[in-house]
């Protein structure tokens, strides 16, 4: 039965009917074929149902990868290997864990087939089921029930996941689903009819006002029942969707249009009507709700809503499951799969191949998810270590661990995790802490932040000793002495440019590194030359107009005096600017509204302006402030494309990146329209010069 399947759907040669006859022998034959129908009517492809049938195959003897490979193919291998993976996969039904367990099982699968396979096996497992339960069916029902029956309705398969909730509720609650299942009101016969009846009905409304529309229809499962009157504590007989309709039309006033028809061929409920479309509700789901008396005496729903508004409802905020979740907005898992949900129930009006190829979209490429022994779910990039796993546990068991145990077999410390590895730190009192050679293993900020908070804390001492060495050798280098740059006067203003307390703290950032020693001795011989004994003051000059010369070097239009600009402010052309004579460097120009300008002799500042055919390019410098979010660093990169960049550098702390560009501008206009669509990339906090 289980080959004449496939043979009447797919094109087989000789081979490959030999090797599935061999394969399918043993297999349980009712079981195997309902489940492949299943994977058929979905469009899914040979090699889907290949691997299928190899899952089940191996519970009962060995298949090697060699023999999978050259008979069935690379691409069936995979799926094989990829359903092998999540079915091994430690699960805890946890309330909250359950979201990111879904997540898990997602980016584990890699391609959705995997997980749709896994859904089908799962739902014909529990129908295979007898009361009493052993243990390990309870938990794995109770698993199909937390975990996986809500996967499913993310996945827009409605129907496995209404068939595992009611098997869930007739295993694990049977008198609730024996009481339901006798119930008059349940029962699927005659409210099938009544449904037929009302459907048809529609239909001739909808052709009569001349609206172009679709009619939907459904029953209530048990287990919807069930939780409906769990939730709202009511009886059976107020619940009053037990069937219902939809009607979808493409305008609003086509939906009042059909509402008015409605009530004038049913009687509608008191106190039943209600119009979510004038007053949304507050997650914006719309949507008129009638319930009217039918043919058979019983309550039934009517819904009516445009397209848009059924979009909303099934894919975007408003969609059922978050509400039935009583959540307020979507998760990053809602919003991966909500157009792979909009696809499956759109896969009618797709060719198979084009299908297909929706489903292999790895949705988590990039990402893994691992576990602690007590069944904690973690995202990590691909590449993280047991490193970064201990200090996203914490920072005291990152900086105290010496190694780690991968699904139970102790493993170094820069050993790269996979998706679904359970994980445990080992940890010792005597650790000296983190090596300097963890900062090039990790791979989450977080953990480099963690590390080199360590080293700036508990190598303090260290820090200040190596920074006292490297700010000595940088006043040497500029052709001073400590004794000339230490005063006390020139010292205070350097601890509070730079916010630290005293001498001790200053080489202890420099030695960090946190702090540039070069910024520090600028800073301390510009106050040292405010003391000097002025010299005789050069040639005064009242304007200066900056002009390229042939060299492309920069000069005063009129006298030629040498110019350079002010690495503090970067001015570029457009930009108010002034001068500054200089002893013996000519004249540095700065931006009008530079900071440290009050630091300056006032009477060595002159006038200075643009030469407005100057075509040189100017070099200055930018900051971003962005909060850490995917493909920040790309967009940016991509809006710096038309420029040239000198230099990038950046630094990520508390989940808030700050990036220091320095590029070539040539003129103002040009640096204003850049730093105004770097602020509309998403992520994006401030840009400033």
């Amino acid at each position: 039965m289980i080959l004449d399947l496939i043979k009447k759907n797919f094109n087989l040669d000789e081979q490959q009917i030999n090797e599935l006859s061999n394969l399918t022998s043993f297999l349980d034959d009712n079981k195997c074929s309902k489940i492949i129908e299943e994977l058929i009517s979905l469009k899914l492809d040979f090699q889907t149902v290949c691997a299928f049938l190899l899952d089940q195959a191996v519970e009962k003897t060995n298949i090697e990868e060699n023999f999978i490979k050259n008979k069935f193919g690379l691409e069936t291998l995979e799926l094989f290997n990829n359903l092998q993976i999540i079915k091994s996969l430690h699960t805890q039904t946890r309330t909250e864990e359950a979201e990111n367990l879904r997540k898990m099982l997602v980016a584990m699968s890699k391609d959705l087939r995997v997980l749709i396979i896994r859904l089908y096996c799962l739902l014909y497992e529990l129908k295979s089921y007898k009361l009493p339960l052993s243990e390990e069916q309870r938990n794995i029902t109770t698993e199909v029930k937390e975990i996986f029956a809500p996967l499913a309705e993310r996945l827009g398969l409605n129907v496995i996941k209404s068939e595992m909730e009611d098997e869930c509720l007739k295993l694990l609650e049977p008198s609730v689903y024996l009481s339901l299942e006798n119930n008059v009101n349940l029962k699927r016969d005659e409210n099938q009819k009544q449904i037929e009846i009302t459907k048809a009905k529609l239909e001739e409304i909808l052709k009569e006002l001349g609206i172009k529309g679709q009619i939907m229809a459904r029953q209530k499962h048990f287990s919807s029942v069930y939780k409906k009157m769990q939730s709202k504590h009511l009886p059976l007989a107020k619940i009053y969707d037990l069937i219902a309709l939809r009607v979808i039309v493409d305008k609003i006033e086509d939906c009042y249009a059909v509402l008015g028809k409605i009530h004038a061929i049913y009687k509608p409920m008191p106190g039943r009507v209600k119009d979510y479309i004038a007053n949304p509700k507050a997650n914006g789901y719309q949507s008129l709700h009638t319930t009217v008396i039918a043919e058979n005496n019983r309550p039934l729903e009517i819904q009516i809503r445009t397209v848009e508004m059924h979009k909303n409802s099934e894919y975007g905020v408003a969609a059922h499951w978050i509400y039935k979740e009583k959540r307020t907005k979507k998760s990053s898992l809602d919003s991966r799969l909500s157009w792979i949900r909009e696809i499956m129930e759109m896969g009618k009006d797709m060719s198979s191949k084009d299908f297909i190829q929706t489903l292999k979209t790895n949705l988590y490429g990039g990402v893994i998810f691992v576990q602690t022994p007590k069944g904690k779910v973690l995202e990590f990039p691909e590449g993280a270590t047991i490193i970064d796993f201990a200090y996203a546990i914490h920072t005291e068991v990152g900086n105290s661990c010496v190694g780690g145990k991968i699904n139970n077999k102790i493993r170094p410390l820069d050993t790269q995790l996979s998706n679904g590895d359970i994980v445990e730190i080992l940890t010792s009192a005597s650790s000296k802490g983190p090596s300097r050679d963890w900062l090039n293993i990790v791979k989450t900020a977080d953990a480099r932040q963690k590390i080199k908070l360590f080293f700036k804390q508990e190598l303090k001492d260290e820090n200040i000793k190596k920074g006292k060495v490297i700010l000595e050798e940088a006043i040497k280098d500029k052709g001073l002495t400590v004794e000339k740059l230490f005063q006390d006067k020139f010292l205070d203003e350097v601890f509070y440019k730079f916010s630290v307390a005293n001498l001790d703290e200053l080489y202890a950032a420099v030695g960090y590194g946190s702090l540039p020693s070069k910024v520090v001795v600028s800073k301390l011989i510009q106050e040292y030359e405010k003391t000097i004994v002025k010299d005789k003051a050069p040639e005064e000059v009242q304007q200066i107009t900056l002009k390229a010369n042939k060299d492309g070097i920069l000069v005063d239009g009129s006298s030629g005096l040498l110019i350079r600009f002010a690495g503090c402010c970067s001015p570029v052309q457009g930009d108010n600017i002034v001068g500054y004579i200089s002893r013996g460097k000519g004249v540095t120009v700065h931006r009008d509204n530079c900071p440290n300008l009050k630091y300056l002799e006032k009477e060595r500042l002159i006038k200075a302006t643009w030469d407005i055919n100057s075509e040189k390019p100017f070099v200055t410098t930018i900051k971003i402030v962005a909060e850490e979010c995917p493909n920040l660093i790309s967009l940016v990169v991509k809006e710096l494309d038309n420029f040239k960049v000198k230099s990038m550098d950046s630094h990520t702390k508390n989940n808030v990146s700050n990036a220091t560009i320095k590029l070539e501008i040539n003129k103002k206009e040009e640096l204003t329209a850049l730093i105004k669509k770097l602020k509309q990339i998403k992520g994006v906090v401030d840009v400033y010069r």
